[in-house]
């Protein structure tokens, strides 16, 4: 009798029109395994043994089954992960940190990358160890950097690649992508210079977060001081919450203990609203009476009224570029540092005109 042919089916080509989706229970009927061990070595959230691992993907390859970002990841030995620390989540990020967290969402998209957000500072430093110690991610980006950043120290010393979004005190030999809050509040200063103004005040972030040497806050305070004296004008520095009710406190304030200021720069977004209306309530006409610039999210600008003369943050393109740099990290933890600092030119709307002239 003649004996049967035995077919031999070649595994579907992984990008080919006949690979077919992972199927995780089939996957883990084929290795001895149960479906929830099948989801850990794809997921990278549990540690599974080696020669489990490449049992489960022996099956996969075998079945023809489609590399998928976890499947891709199972082969490649990484989660397809990377981490986003962003501030404490018990208070409201401003409009300017959700559009990093939106951009990064988006790049990381379009890379087959999943994101895992976590709170860091107050009450959460748990969670950021548990992110750097369970190895649950590739690598992290991290937001709201300090000039001397603890977080930035842990992840020197074990060695998982991170990127931030902001730069420390000592960035020479770290990836980071940042915004030049410096020469941004100088060229807010020399274009409310250049209108005749003589009495500027800046508005910058709250008191504790300048204490605690958060890098943007810091380096306006350098640059408004320094381009304050090159230009010869006075310039009076203010501490504001980031709240409209704070915004409004803040400028009572300048026009109580210096009622000569014609001009305000800041880089307090969510204090925009407040400082609008205190200077309503005031009756000073913007930009008539009082001039308002600053380094400023582009929606905070356009909902200003009037709209807002600004150095419009680049968020896209920041956390575009900050998650690239990460992916490239994670490929070649040996290359060269990469770093970007971004300073957008100034948008000139309608909130800054020429000095008032003195009452006599």
């Amino acid at each position: 009798m003649a004996r049967r042919p035995v077919e031999r089916r070649a595994p579907a080509k992984p990008d080919g029109p006949e690979a077919t989706p992972l199927n995780i229970g089939e996957v883990a009927r084929r290795s001895g395994v149960s479906r929830s061990t099948v989801s850990y070595a794809l997921s990278g959230k549990r540690t599974v043994s080696e020669a489990t691992r490449r049992r489960i993907q022996e099956v996969i390859d075998e079945l023809g089954y489609r590399p998928n970002a976890t499947a891709r990841a199972l082969k490649e030995g990484r989660t397809r992960t990377i981490g986003l620390v962003i501030p404490p989540a018990g208070g409201r990020l401003t409009l300017m940190q959700l559009d990093f967290v939106g951009a990064v969402m988006e790049a990381a998209a379009r890379a087959d990358l999943d994101v895992l957000l976590s709170p860091s500072g107050d009450d959460h430093e748990h969670s950021f160890e548990r992110l750097v110690s369970g190895r649950r991610v590739d690598g992290v980006l991290l937001m709201e950097i300090r000039l001397q950043d603890p977080r930035v120290d842990r992840l020197q010393q074990v060695g998982l690649p991170f990127v931030t979004i902001g730069r420390t005190g000592r960035p020479d030999a770290m990836d980071w992508v940042d915004i030049d809050s410096a020469t941004l509040i100088s060229r807010c200063v020399d274009h409310l210079a250049d209108l005749g103004h003589r009495h500027i005040a800046l508005v910058n972030r709250s008191a504790d977060m300048v204490a605690s040497g958060y890098g943007p806050a810091y380096r306006a305070h350098e640059g408004f001081a320094a381009s304050t004296a090159r230009r010869g004008v006075e310039g009076a520095e203010f501490n504001c919450g980031d709240n409209a009710q704070a915004g409004e406190s803040c400028v009572e304030q300048i026009l109580r203990s210096h009622p000569e200021t014609t001009a305000v720069a800041t880089i307090n977004e969510a204090a925009l609203p407040g400082i609008q209306r205190a200077l309503e309530r005031t009756g000073w006409a913007i930009p008539s009476r009082f001039s308002v610039t600053g380094i400023v999210a582009r929606h905070w600008a356009e909902q200003f009224h009037p709209q807002l003369t600004a150095a419009d943050v680049p968020a896209s393109s920041m956390g575009a570029t900050a998650v690239r740099f990460l992916i490239e990290r994670i490929a070649d933890p040996a290359a060269p540092p990469r770093q970007e600092l971004f300073a957008p030119p100034i948008s000139l709307r309608s909130s800054t005109g020429p000095a008032a002239t003195p009452s006599p």
